[in-house]
């Protein structure tokens, strides 16, 4: 199990639903809820696409921009990401 998701970086502890979700129906571990759903990824586009589209959730759910873009620039390291 991943303390991080590996696509958008948040803790896995912040998710509501404990993690995103298979197929099959059982929790996905290594991504959150917002990320991975029904054996999906949630945002189908390159890391710098996806990078804008958290930063601009963050920024509406209340966080300031500099915070928001701090805790987006290094996505790109993530798992999901690195081959991209």
């Amino acid at each position: 199990m991943s303390t991080r998701c590996e696509s958008c970086g948040m803790p896995m502890s912040k998710d509501p639903q404990g993690g995103g979700s298979n197929v099959d129906g059982t929790k996905n571990k290594l991504y959150c809820s917002f990320c991975y759903e029904n054996g999906e990824f949630s945002f189908q586009g390159n890391v710098r696409d996806f990078q804008e589209f958290c930063r601009k959730m963050m920024k509406e759910s209340g966080m300031n921009g500099f915070t928001a873009w701090l805790f987006s620039r290094g996505m790109k390291r993530l798992p999901r990401w690195k081959n991209q």
